[in-house]
C-alpha cells in the first residue's frame, strides 16, 4: 500500500489561495468521510493550518492516478477552479512522504523555522483522522514516528528557542521585566493584526486581562472578540485604562506620537512604584522616545525587537543540521518498518507451511504415542519450528531495501511451494516483479540441482 502526499503551502502557494483551501473552515471530518466515501484513499489524514493544506494517504494501484483522483478532489471540495490548483500542488511517495511530514513535525518547513505550534497541530490533524476512522495502520505509524521526530528536534536541538517574531518577542521581553505574566494586565492601543497577535500571545503565557482601545470603538470590540476573553474601550478612556495596565502595547497608524513623555509622566504620578512596561511596535513610533526616561517606565520600540528577532534566527540557523540529521535518522528507522511490511504475507505464509507439515507428521505419528509423550514431542517441534524460522524472518524483515525483500520472497515461495497470494507484494514499493523473477530463477536452479 503506498503513501501519497498531495498538498500546497506557503513555499508554493499565495495567501489568497491557501485560504481558499482551508479544510478547518470546510469542515475536516467532512472531507476525511467524502474521501472514504468514494474510496479515493484507504487511509486519509488531512493536515490544514494557515500555511498548508495537505493529504496524506495510503492508496492502491497507480501513484500518478491516486495524485489526480486526490487533485481533483481538492479542487472540488474547495470550489477551486483546477487549472487555478495545479501549478501550485506538490506530491511525494512512499519515503519522501515520510522526510516531508518529519520535517513538517519538526519546524523545519514552518514559515518561521522551529516554531512550536506545528507539532501540535500535526496531532491534532491525526487525532481527527483516528475519530473519524481514516487513519489507518500504516497512517498510524507514520503520524506517530512524525511526533518522536518532532519532540527529538524541539529537545536535542535549540531550533526553537527564543524569539522569532516581533509579537513574541514582545512577550518574550515582557516576561523578563515581569517574570511571571500571570494575573498583568496588557492594554492594546490599536486595533490591527500586530497588536492582536501580541495580545493573542499575551495570553498563551497566562495573561488574563486584555483590554483594546482603538479611535473607533467598533474596530476595538471586533479585535476584542477575535482574540476571546479580551475587553473594548473607547478613546476617551485611555488615559483611566493606561493607569491600570502593567503592560502596554501600541501598534496604530498614527503620523505622530499619541503618547508623550508629559502624556506618560501624567500617568505615572497615581501608580506610584508600579512598573509600566511599553512596546511600541508602531512606525512611525506611537511613544515619544523621551519617555523611556521616566522612572519605572520601561520603553522598548520595533527596532529594539527585531534585534532579538535577528539573533534569535541565527541561533536557530545553527541548529538546522543538526534537526535534519535527527529528521533523517527517524525517516531510516520508519523507512525499515515501512520495508519490512512487505515481508508480511511471505513470513505469514512460511510459517503457516512449516505448521502444516509439523501438524501433518505430528497426526500421523498420534496413533503410536501416548498423550503425555504426543504432548511433549508437540512442544518440542513447535519451539524447533520457531527456532528455525528465526533467522530467515528477521532477514527477510530487515532487508536493505523492496527490491531485496521481493528477491528474498519470490525466492521463499519458489522454493517451498508457497500459495503466490501469499506472498504477493503489500504496495508499499513498486517493483518490477518480472525482473525480480528472471533475477531469481538462476539462483532457484543452483541451489535445487541434485
Amino acid at each position: 500500500m503506498p503513501l501519497l502526499l498531495v498538498g500546497v503551502s506557503h513555499r508554493t502557494a499565495p495567501v489568497e489561495l491557501r485560504e481558499r483551501l482551508d479544510f478547518q473552515a470546510r469542515g475536516l471530518e467532512q472531507a476525511l468521510h467524502r474521501l472514504s466515501e468514494r474510496n479515493l484513499t484507504q487511509e486519509a489524514v488531512v493536515l490544514s493550518t494557515c500555511n498548508r493544506a495537505e493529504i496524506y494517504a495510503v492508496h492502491e494501484g497507480d501513484p500518478d492516478t491516486a495524485r489526480q483522483h486526490i487533485v481533483d478532489f481538492i479542487s472540488r471540495f474547495h470550489e477551486v477552479d483546477r487549472a487555478l490548483l495545479a501549478p501550485h500542488v506538490y506530491s511525494a511517495g512512499d519515503l519522501e512522504v515520510a522526510r516531508h511530514l518529519f520535517r513538517v513535525s519538526a519546524g523545519l518547513d514552518s514559515l518561521v523555522v522551529g516554531e512550536p505550534q506545528i507539532l501540535g497541530q500535526v496531532k491534532d490533524a491525526h487525532t481527527t483522522a483516528t475519530s473519524a476512522h481514516t487513519s489507518g495502520p500504516v497512517l498510524n505509524r507514520l503520524f506517530h514516528a512524525s511526533f518522536a521526530a518532532g519532540k527529538r528536534v524541539r529537545t536535542e536541538t535549540a531550533l526553537g528557542s527564543g524569539a522569532v517574531s516581533i509579537s513574541f518577542a514582545a512577550v518574550a521581553l515582557s516576561r523578563k521585566i515581569f517574570g511571571e505574566l500571570k494575573g498583568r494586565s496588557v492594554l492594546v492601543i490599536g486595533a490591527g493584526e500586530m497588536g492582536k497577535l501580541t495580545a493573542l500571545h499575551m495570553k498563551s503565557q497566562g495573561v488574563q486581562q486584555v483590554t483594546i482601545v482603538s479611535r473607533t470603538l467598533s474596530h476595538a470590540a471586533r479585535t476584542a472578540e477575535a482574540i476571546g476573553g479580551a475587553s473594548a474601550a473607547p478613546w476617551e478612556e485611555l488615559d483611566t485604562v493606561l493607569g491600570a495596565a502593567d503592560i502596554v502595547i501600541t501598534a496604530t497608524g498614527a503620523a505622530s506620537p499619541i503618547l508623550t513623555k508629559a502624556h506618560i509622566e501624567t500617568v505615572m504620578r497615581p501608580r506610584r512604584h508600579r512598573p509600566l512596561f511599553i512596546i511600541d511596535i508602531a512606525l512611525p513610533r506611537d511613544v515619544e522616545a523621551a519617555a523611556g526616561e521616566l522612572e519605572q517606565v520601561f520603553l522598548y520600540n520595533i527596532d529594539d525587537l527585531q534585534a532579538t528577532v535577528r539573533e534569535n534566527l541565527a541561533r536557530r540557523t545553527g541548529e538546522v543540521q543538526h534537526a535534519e540529521t535527527i529528521v533523517g535518522e527517524e525517516v531510516e528507522r520508519f523507512g525499515a518498518w515501512l520495508r519490512s511490511r512487505g515481508a508480511i504475507p511471505t513470513v505469514v505464509a512460511l510459517r503457516q507451511h512449516f505448521e502444516n507439515v509439523r501438524r501433518s507428521e505430528l497426526n500421523r505419528l498420534a496413533a503410536n504415542l501416548p498423550p503425555d509423550t504426543r504432548q511433549r514431542v508437540d512442544d518440542i517441534s513447535r519451539l524447533l519450528i520457531e527456532k528455525l524460522l528465526l533467522s530467515p524472518t528477521e532477514q527477510l524483515k530487515t532487508a536493505a531495501d523492496a527490491e531485496t525483500v521481493a528477491l528474498f520472497s519470490d525466492a521463499l515461495t519458489r522454493l517451498f511451494g508457497l500459495s503466490a497470494s501469499s506472498s504477493d507484494d503489500t504496495g508499499t514499493t513498486t517493483v518490477d516483479r518480472d525482473n525480480v523473477r528472471r533475477r531469481v530463477e538462476p539462483f532457484v536452479r543452483r541451489n535445487t540441482k541434485g
